[in-house]
């Protein structure tokens, strides 16, 4: 899930937890707003270590840098 998928599960949480005003029997929407909202923020989390952590191995080049060794017997 992508960085837009996060952001609409959190909106979709917030509309349902704080501007409805529904009633369904046997499903409580503001429970069930918060936990979208929840999901939704820790894909936004998960979602920016992977990125920083990608980002930062662009950066090195994407792998080690090789270093030969040479040795002169004389």
């Amino acid at each position: 899930m992508g960085i837009g998928g996060c952001i609409a599960l959190i909106a979709v949480g917030a509309i349902l937890t704080f501007a409805t005003d529904w009633h369904m029997s046997g499903v409580n929407l503001d429970l069930v707003g918060l936990i979208m909202m929840a999901v939704g923020a820790i894909g936004v989390a998960a979602y920016i270590s992977i990125f920083k952590r990608r980002r930062l191995e662009t950066v090195r080049g994407g792998v080690e840098p090789v270093v030969e060794e040479r040795r002169y017997y004389e």
